[in-house]
């Protein structure tokens, strides 16, 4: 039986597996050292007078996210330590009434973000509320998204 077709000539395909073989690193090499890392930080542990200035800062109306930045840490390290000393926590978002107020500015063509900007929450606060309500949202050209039911 004659072997044709792909496996006939195999000078191309000898050629091309020589060439791969060539970009293939040299096995008698020293091995490269791999790079020194740091060993992961440890989180940042705020002592006691620190915890209280910054449940002051909290009640007093700072956010989570300014208290992060004041005191180093991440806005969910200070929610959790809010909620570790049973602070109530301020809700953020929207009332009934903004709600609605939300519905009228889209309805008028206003941005989710120019709506979240004026009501101090973000453009996904909005854009949830306002689905939640069952308003069509817009697409980047203001038509309705394609798919979206409601």
């Amino acid at each position: 039986m004659e072997v044709e077709g792909a496996y006939s000539n195999t000078n191309e395909q000898v050629s091309a597996l020589e060439t791969l073989r060539q970009q293939l690193p040299d096995l008698e090499a020293p091995l490269q050292p791999t790079p020194k890392r740091q060993p992961p930080s440890r989180a940042k542990q705020l002592d006691a007078e620190h915890v209280q200035e910054l449940i002051e800062g909290y009640r007093s109306g700072a956010t989570v996210y300014e208290l992060g930045n004041q005191f180093g840490i991440e806005r969910r390290t200070v929610s959790a330590i809010l909620h570790r000393h049973k602070v109530p926590m301020r809700r953020r978002g929207l009332s009934t009434e903004q709600i609605d107020q939300a519905i009228q500015l889209y309805n008028q063509g206003w941005s989710l973000a120019r709506i979240g900007d004026r009501m101090n929450v973000a453009d996904g606060t909005v854009r949830q509320r306002l689905r939640e309500r069952g308003v069509t949202m817009r697409d980047t050209h203001g038509q309705p998204r394609v798919g979206d039911a409601r």
